[in-house]
């Protein structure tokens, strides 16, 4: 019986999951099992991304014979020849010699290693930006050299925005009925294993990783489809966010590492004291036994923390075998930029401590906090000062509770900050309407029920947002209350550009309509409420639209989006620009253009705003003068000027000139 699974109405999931398999490439543990992910595309031509592990072909085949239901196989796209993936092509191209095979001019050459020669063999090879028209999408292809294989390649399609990205934003663990990442608790459950899956597999190539998210990032993605692990839908940006993280070494939380290998529990009794100071001193501690625990989830950890203890015991005049496998293991993945404390023990000639000292020089951007805490066979009460001055140089602010006095407050004036109104909790929506046969919709952030007998809202919408002046005439609305797995690209969407200019709804599938005709967002949307409006305030650059409810509906039981998630976890991070790197920068989402010059009409490919919005950078400072004039506090837009009006409203978020700083 086949198992295949529809993601859209011409993109079918005809992967599976083996749930036997003890270790991964014969070295990782999979307590949860692992899935092989392959895809079926089927527009005017058919195409199969990557094929499987022979563990599941019997599924697979069943899958993609169903899938295919009778018509020939047009295409293969061989994105990764590593077995797991491509065990199978063999077998597919025996019950479908029809079909090409689309790969990379290296992994061509690993097709005859793996198969010898196959007979009839057709073989398309595409290069970095090369596409290929199947229908009613031309697929694009990105080099994604050494993520992390030299052949690999990714594949991007338009029509449904979905990068499949190889083995890139893989996990371990074995799918079930949920085959999408905002169905799991993926944060709790499955982020562990994604950053296991990351550090060991992928973890060595960061700067390969670096170049590929600036790639990508030069288009809409909306979907990334993996061969490892849960699809994702929705939120991409947050997943894209941890690998920016890995990738640069940088660590995901703040905290301390302690591994320890000790052989009569000397060892270990240091490594709880040490461990037991700094959580004290309010640091969140991990502490492992390195005999107990695999070498690859120690390595996981360590991608996770900056900071770093290894305390080990000295054996056979070397270091405990357990932790010279682990430090092995960190040069192997090239780990850098961390803190590390040293704690050797020995009962007669202690020599762990210099030997691990080594391994970690081997290693770029190590600091190595002195001095390192030697004892002798045990640890003893009057090592207990070294030991307090160790956890202070590990983790230098202790966390104390404050007592504010509030003694004499009353007779002191205080001015208004602004910033104490984003203390407020705030939601975000989006606010749709129709008129004639014009759909349009816009973000907004003040939707608040204000009586329950009837239901009324009050909805405060920007004047200069076409949406606004289509519910001045027509009285209805509709408020779909996003989601916190809501994609950055709902924000492009439907507040980087105005309706007067484009169609919003063009090509966007995720709506529905309500009794009342308006559209509503079924995707990244928790629920809808359909609005007509009984009353209207005017408070010069907003209107307060006073509405009864004539619908509503909850769609799922999941969180509703607030500002703090929009900025901690949706909306890209600016990156962070090499030295060497020339060119300009996008002040609203951190996107890099390298060139020496801008052309005026340019649109940056993330955020869609325009070349006015890029600042320069790694020019000579003397010839570039820095820009002057107002900031916006809300969404850094630059107003350069020596004056801001005081009716000034930043074009970008549309707040007023009281939320501009001067940039000195």
């Amino acid at each position: 019986m086949n198992c295949l699974r529809r993601i859209t109405d011409d993109l079918l999931y005809v992967g599976g999951s083996d749930r036997r398999l003890a270790k991964f490439e014969n070295l990782f543990p999979l307590p949860h099992g692992i899935s092989y992910n392959s895809y079926l595309m089927l527009d005017q031509k058919t195409v199969l991304l990557d094929t499987v592990d022979n563990a599941v072909s019997d599924v697979f085949f069943e899958n993609l014979a169903s899938g295919l239901a009778g018509r020939n196989l047009d295409y293969i796209i061989i994105q990764h020849m590593e077995p797991d993936h491509a065990a199978t092509l063999g077998l597919v191209l025996e019950r479908h010699p029809e079909a090409t095979v689309v790969c990379s001019v290296i992994a061509k050459k690993m097709i005859g290693q793996f198969f010898g020669e196959i007979k009839g063999l057709t073989v398309k090879t595409v290069c970095d930006g090369e596409t290929l028209d199947v229908g009613s999408r031309q697929l694009t292809f990105l080099a994604a050299p050494m993520v992390h294989w030299p052949e690999v390649i990714m594949t991007y399609d338009p029509k449904t925005r979905a990068l499949f990205s190889a083995d890139a934003f893989g996990t371990f663990g074995a799918l079930g009925a949920n085959l999408y990442a905002d169905e799991m608790d993926f944060e709790h459950v499955w982020l562990d294993e994604a950053r296991r899956y990351y550090s060991n597999i992928v973890g060595k190539y960061g700067p390969q990783v670096q170049a590929l998210l600036k790639k990508a990032s030069a288009f809409p993605i909306e979907r990334i489809l993996s061969l490892h692990g849960p699809l994702w839908r929705r939120n991409t940006t947050w997943y894209f966010d941890k690998y920016r993280l890995w990738s640069a070494y940088e660590p995901e939380e703040e905290g301390v590492l302690v591994v320890y290998g000790s052989i009569y529990g000397h060892t270990a009794n240091a490594a709880e004291a040490l461990a037991g100071r700094l959580a004290d001193r309010g640091a969140r501690v991990a502490l492992y036994d390195a005999s107990v625990i695999d070498v690859g989830e120690l390595l996981s950890e360590t991608f996770r923390y900056r900071r770093l203890v290894i305390a080990c015991s000295t054996y056979n005049a070397g270091i405990f075998p357990m932790i010279e496998n682990y430090l092995l293991d960190m040069k192997a993945h090239a780990m850098r930029n961390r803190t590390v404390a040293i704690l050797e023990n020995g009962s007669w000639a202690p020599a762990a401590g210099a030997l691990i000292r080594k391994h970690l020089n081997e290693m770029k951007d190590i600091t190595i906090i002195e001095p390192q805490l030697s004892i002798r066979s045990a640890l003893r009460d009057e090592q207990t000062s070294e030991l307090d001055a160790l956890a202070v140089q590990l983790w230098p602010q202790e966390t104390q509770s404050t007592q504010v006095s509030t003694e004499g407050l009353a007779m002191e004036s205080f001015p208004i900050d602004p910033q104490a109104l984003f203390k407020v909790s705030y939601g975000l929506f989006v606010l749709t309407a129709r008129e004639g046969e014009k759909d349009n919709g816009c973000i907004i952030n003040t939707v608040n029920q204000i009586t329950n007998m009837p239901n009324r809202l009050c909805i405060a919408v920007n004047k200069l947002n076409y949406t606004h002046d289509m519910i001045m005439r027509t009285g209805l609305c509709n408020v779909s209350v996003l989601s916190k797995s809501v994609d950055f690209a709902i924000f492009q969407q439907f507040g980087y550009q105005s309706g007067l200019d484009v169609d919003k709804f063009a090509g966007f599938d995720q709506i529905a309509r309500s009794q009342n005709g308006l559209v509503y967002l079924t995707g990244a949307c928790n629920a809808y409420i359909a609005c007509k409006v009984v009353g209207t305030h005017d408070y010069e650059t907003h209107t307060l639209f006073v509405t009864e409810l004539d619908e509503a509906r909850i769609l799922t039981n999941e969180e509703s989006v607030t500002y703090d998630d929009y900025f901690d976890h949706i909306k890209p991070k600016p990156q962070t620009a090499e030295k060497s790197v020339r060119g300009f920068r996008c002040k609203i989402c951190g996107y890099i253009y390298e060139s020496d010059t801008l052309p005026p009409d340019y649109i940056c490919p993330v955020c869609k705003h325009p070349a006015s919005d890029f600042e320069p950078i790694g020019f000579d400072s003397t010839s570039q003068s820095a820009p002057k004039g107002f900031r916006c506090k809300i969404c850094g837009y630059i107003y350069e000027s020596d004056t801001l009006p005081p009716d000034y409203i930043c074009p970008v978020c549309k707040h007023p000139a009281s939320d501009f700083e001067p940039i000195l």
